[in-house]
Order: structure tokens, then C-alpha cells, then sequence
């Protein structure tokens, strides 16, 4: 086979070398070496968020988000007979911003966060560096993971804003008649190209809304994201309390290819540039929410992300934000609520879900406590 083009840089490089020694890669296995290689992943080096970064997430758009996660939190905790103390997990912080804002906002609450033990998984140096300067501003130290499992067995508050579209999805491509999975190989000029390799799904393991899919359709899993939500599920199940979810996604399963690539705030070729591009696909909330069940859990929703913030109070906060303020600045307000909630904007593609203990049922799916 020829070499690599000087087109591929440092890890495309790496990337080209284990195709060639090992054969393709499953599109799930290279998301996580482009993601989270330790010298060249994307998450690794680098701060992503922002507008000077790739992506803006909604803690970034306004600092209402990330209060009313909080005031939520303090309701499901309340709700589940103020357990102390407790785990306040999130999954993939990012900055810390979210976390930051729920906090300040539970001050209203002392003894919540008095019973709160807060734990941040993330895989990221940078990031938890930033995380880090977000919580000291609260007065908060937390104690970091790279993975749930190693956080301690207590009742648990979970958060996981953005985090789930960033786990590795694996794509089959019907071919033949068959499933078969789409990998990532080399071109006959030694570049990154996706094909499709031997093996495939069986038939057991195909959703019902893949019956009769046509030639060259697209069906996407993601055993990582079950994994986590199983986990997750199962220490709520045990331990008590609940879990917010909130993604881009899907409510029911469908075929196509989510797979995206952002740079600077725009969409880019997946393949391009390994480890310096984001790499994230839609969650598919159907598949969530049915193995938080299998693992003895309750589950509310998906709902659209614009009804469950107006719900808990969006409009109200930022009327509360802006009034006595500047024009200028309750225009922002205004624009911010617009985003958050809109259904052009994030409002409707935005999903929310929540898992909790069996018997306790979270707002605004059920009535306030």
C-alpha cells in the first residue's frame, strides 16, 4: 500500500499506521482516538468552548441555564428526602460554567449544598484546569474522574449537559441486503476514507424502524453511551435520587448519518484534520431511556429543551435579570432566552431527560414538591 500523503497531519499519521497494521477502524474506534488520544486527541490539548473555540454549549449562552439546572437539582433533592450526604456528579463539564451557576444559585438552599459531595468526570487537563478557576469562584474544590465508576457508591445527583453526543457511535451501512459496519480506512493515495468492512449486525439486533431500509442506509449505535446510562441507572436504582440529561438528539430511533465535525462554529469533513476537530453525533434518546428501564430505573421524557426551561421558569428569571438594567443588556437577556429556548435555535432539537428512583418524579414532568 503507498505511503501517506503529507495531506494527514500528526495524527492522521498515527491513524494511517494502525490502519495499516491492524486494518480499518470502526467509526466508533477512531471518534475515540480522535477525541481522546492522550498526546494528539481533540479534548487533550485544547479548551473548545466559546466563541473564540469551536462550539458555544448553553451554560456559555447564559448564565440562566446553568441557575435553573440548579434550582432543579434542589427540587429532585428535596423530593428525595435530602439524602446527605450525596455524590453531585457531572459527566464532562466543560468549563465548570454550569456547575458554577447551579451552585450559586443553590445557595438559597444551604443545607443542600452543605450534604453535597461535588464529583466532575472528566477526561480533559485543560479543561479541568478551567473547571478548576470556574468553582473556586464558588468556593468549590470537587475531586475529578476520568470514569463514573471510580466515583463513591451514595445517592446521586447527575448531571450530563452536551456530554453523551461526544461518546463513539458505530455506523452500519445496509449493503447487500445486509447490515454491515462503515469503517474508516485508505484511499488508493494513502488518505483517510470510509468504507465498509466484513462484519455487520445480526438480525436480533436491528430496530424495528430498520425493516425494509433501503440500499445505503445509515443505522447508528452507541454501546459506549448505553454502557454509561446503564451505569448510571443502576447506582440511581441502588443508591436513590436521579439524573438530568440534556443533548442534541433524537426521541425515537432513526436511520441516517449524525456523524459531525465542527470547527470554529462550522461544519467540517469528519476525516479532516484528526484531533483538531470536534467530533460528535445525535444521541438517541429511545435507546437512553430504554436501558435506564432495564436497569430498574424510572424515566421521564425526552422533552424538548424550550418546555422543560420555560417550565422551570426561564421567562420569569430573566425578567428578574434584566429589570432596572440597560436596554443593551436586556437585549442580550432577550436573545439569550431566544436561544436557550427557541425552536429555531436549541429549543427543539435539544432533548431532556431525566432518571430517577422508582416513585419519585422530577419538574415539570410531574407535579412540584
Amino acid at each position: 500500500m503507498e505511503a501517506a500523503v503529507p495531506q494527514l497531519n500528526a495524527l492522521g499519521l498515527k491513524i494511517a499506521d494502525r490502519i495499516r497494521e491492524t486494518g480499518p477502524l470502526s467509526v466508533a474506534d477512531f471518534m475515540a482516538v480522535c477525541l481522546g488520544d492522550p498526546d494528539l486527541g481533540y479534548y487533550m490539548r485544547r479548551d473548545p468552548l466559546g466563541l473564540s473555540g469551536d462550539f458555544v454549549t448553553a451554560p456559555e449562552v447564559s448564565q440562566m441555564f446553568g441557575e435553573l439546572v440548579g434550582l432543579w437539582l434542589i427540587e429532585v433533592w428535596e423530593a428525595a428526602g435530602r439524602p446527605k450526604p450525596f455524590a453531585l456528579v457531572e459527566l464532562g463539564p466543560g468549563r465548570g460554567t454550569l456547575m458554577r451557576d447551579a451552585l450559586r444559585a443553590a445557595r438559597v438552599r444551604p443545607e443542600f449544598l452543605a450534604a453535597a459531595k461535588l464529583h466532575l468526570v472528566e477526561i480533559s487537563p485543560v479543561l479541568r484546569a478551567r473547571q478548576r478557576e470556574q468553582l473556586a469562584s464558588v468556593g468549590e474544590v470537587p475531586t475529578w474522574h476520568h470514569r463514573l465508576a471510580t466515583v463513591p457508591k451514595m445517592p446521586v445527583l447527575v448531571v450530563a449537559n452536551e456530554f453523551f453526543d461526544a461518546l463513539p457511535i458505530r455506523q452500519f451501512v445496509r449493503a447487500g441486503g445486509e447490515w454491515r459496519e462503515r469503517v474508516v480506512g485508505l484511499d488508493t493515495a494513502g488518505r483517510l476514507a470510509f468504507g465498509i468492512g466484513p462484519g455487520g449486525l445480526i438480525e436480533p439486533d436491528v430496530p424495528a424502524v430498520a425493516a425494509g431500509a433501503e440500499e445505503g442506509a445509515i443505522l447508528e449505535v452507541s454501546p459506549a453511551s448505553t454502557a454509561v446510562m446503564a451505569e448510571i441507572a443502576h447506582r440511581i436504582r441502588e443508591n436513590g435520587t436521579a439524573a438530568l440529561v440534556i443533548d442534541y438528539g433524537y426521541a425515537r430511533t432513526a436511520l441516517g448519518d449524525t456523524l459531525q465535525s465542527v470547527r470554529r462554529h462550522a461544519y467540517v469533513d469528519p476525516l479532516a484534520d484528526p484531533g483538531e476537530v470536534d467530533l460528535t453525533a445525535h444521541v438517541n434518546f429511545e435507546a437512553l431511556a430504554r436501558t435506564a428501564r432495564s436497569e430498574g430505573a424510572a424515566v421521564f421524557g425526552p422533552m424538548e429543551q424550550g418546555p422543560f426551561l420555560l417550565s422551570l421558569g426561564l421567562v420569569e428569571r430573566a425578567g428578574r435579570l434584566g429589570a432596572g438594567r440597560d436596554t443593551a443588556l436586556q437585549n442580550e437577556i432577550r436573545a439569550a432566552v431566544e436561544r436557550l429556548a427557541g425552536p429555531d435555535e436549541m429549543g427543539t432539537l435539544f432533548k431532556v431527560l431525566a432518571v430517577t428512583a422508582p416513585g419519585l418524579t422530577p419538574p415539570p414532568f410531574g407535579p412540584r414538591t
